[in-house]
């Protein structure tokens, strides 16, 4: 018996994902999904797509969770989608079409040296201003050596990073781009400014009206989500009651 084949508009109508391959399609037909599921949070999730859309009532460190694991990453280091903790400051992915409507609509579409002027505008804090200016000057680094140039070595300096990174992968100013053995534990992650992983949405983000970008993000959510209602689409995407309004209607 033949498999079931991906189906481009209906992403949990389809054989379990095995490859990674399948999982940058199953990304590219969402838009944009989570790494995992968060209760109450209606998003698409990579995690439920790896189960075939049955996923367990208890989660368990599986060889599907493991897989997605390494997916994650390297997704992220082949630069096949976008990765960072965005919606709820948790893992997510954004399709390489859709990542130009997310910064068109959060106005982030900003150059690797721009870190002073977002900064004096209040737009980020301290800590995240000395991470952007680290990347900037030096380079894609890792958990460690970011740390390390941006003086956070302490354990007080690693809850203000933690926080700051949080920040600018919010904003999409940070990407995961990939993980590196920096010690004998767990391998660190790997980062690198949007900006540079990503140029060429950065100029397809110029050319997007943050009310465009809206219509698209929109209309790509209702796709899977059909019925929707005008606030729950505005708590996901942080959006006021006119501009979901708006949005929703073109």
């Amino acid at each position: 018996m033949r498999p079931k084949k991906f189906n481009e508009h209906k992403p949990f109508e389809h054989r379990k994902l095995t490859t990674p391959a399948e999982a940058a399609r199953f990304i590219r037909s969402a838009g944009f999904c989570m790494l995992f599921p968060i209760k109450n949070f209606p998003l698409l999730s990579l995690y439920e797509a790896i189960k075939g859309g049955r996923p367990p009532r208890k989660f368990t460190w599986d060889h599907d969770v493991e897989n997605l694991w390494k997916w994650k990453d390297l997704l992220g280091k082949q630069r096949r989608a976008w990765y960072g903790k965005y919606f709820r400051g948790r893992g997510t992915f954004l399709s390489l079409e859709f990542l130009p409507h997310f910064l068109a609509m959060r106005e982030i579409a900003a150059a690797p040296e721009d870190f002073p002027q977002f900064h004096a505008a209040g737009k980020t804090s301290n800590e995240a201003c000395a991470i952007w200016e680290a990347l900037s000057k030096h380079g894609p680094m890792a958990t460690l050596e970011l740390r390390h140039a941006c003086k956070f070595d302490s354990k007080r300096g690693n809850v203000r990073f933690k926080r700051a990174m949080v920040e600018l992968q919010c904003l999409l100013v940070v990407v995961h781009s990939g993980i590196e053995q920096e010690t004998a534990a767990w391998a660190s992650g790997r980062f690198e400014l949007t900006s540079r992983a990503f140029p060429e949405a950065m100029r397809a983000a110029l050319e997007i009206s943050p009310e465009a970008a809206r219509a698209a993000i929109a209309a790509k959510y209702l796709e899977w989500h059909p019925g929707a209602e005008s606030p729950r689409v505005a708590r996901l995407f942080g959006w006021s009651k006119q501009e979901t309004v708006a949005a929703c209607s073109r």
